[in-house]
């Protein structure tokens, strides 16, 4: 490969992080939605009915690759039946508890070697992600100890733009201060981030995604990303040194 990376940008679900089930923790966050809402329904029974609003929501998330403020998004969208006077106070953290609610998410195997060697190895590093809520990435940043390692944070919930919509990404190579050409981003979308990715100019697509689920997908051209990996620590096989790529054979 001839390309010159200087800037590595990376999702989060399923990416960087992996999503883990563990009931108690999603019970209490169920509670706590119920609580906040100010709703005697079972949690669990109200939890489930906020799920199935939310797919209608992400639909027009979806068509319009937009990210509705999370006001928005709970007075209109997800408890349009509360008072809106109650619900947009506290709006923030039944975002927070609502992504709770749907388990834990922890770092994927060898998370932190990678980033943190890839930083070593002179890289700027960013994050690109659709996601609803404000607090929680800023929050997990600083308690993983990440956030000296992430020059350019753009997520669609502050931005207000979703991938694959080509804005978000240049907003994120214009903080890193790095042309898109000399920009990679990590994905396990192969419609979104490699469409997405290729609008914006970005130099290279890598995707990553098991060998099970790459065998149900129909690779062509307007999907086909730059590199398919299987493992994140196959990033440090990628990526030598600032400005290198190598070939995976």
């Amino acid at each position: 490969m001839t390309q010159t990376i200087d800037a590595i940008f990376l999702d989060l679900g399923n990416t960087l992080r992996i999503l883990v089930k563990d009931e108690a923790h999603q019970s209490q966050a169920r509670r706590k939605i119920a609580e906040l809402v100010g709703t005697d329904e079972d949690p669990l029974a109200f939890f489930e009915k906020l799920e199935a609003r939310y797919k209608d929501y992400r639909k027009w998330a979806f068509e319009q690759l937009i990210e509705a403020p999370e006001t928005e998004l709970w007075t209109r969208w997800l408890t349009p039946d509360f008072p809106p006077e109650r619900i947009a106070p506290v709006a923030g953290e039944l975002t927070f508890q609502f992504r709770q609610a749907n388990g834990r998410r922890v770092l994927v195997n060898s998370g932190r070697d990678v980033v943190e060697e890839l930083h070593r190895r002179g890289y700027t590093l960013g994050i690109i992600s659709n996601l609803i809520g404000t607090r929680e990435i800023p929050e997990w940043l600083d308690a993983e100890g990440f956030a000296p390692y992430f020059k350019s944070v753009v997520l669609s919930s502050v931005f207000g733009k979703r991938k694959p919509d080509p804005s978000i990404y240049y907003e994120a190579a214009r903080r890193a201060g790095v042309e898109p050409a000399c920009c990679a981003y990590v994905g396990d979308n192969l419609k979104r981030d490699v469409t997405g990715t290729r609008a914006a100019g970005f130099g290279m697509t890598i995707i990553l995604i098991s060998p099970e689920e790459l065998a149900e997908v129909t690779i062509a051209d307007e999907n086909r990303p730059n590199v398919i990996i299987h493992e994140f620590r196959q990033l440090l096989d990628l990526f030598p040194q600032c400005g290198k790529v190598n070939s995976l054979a």
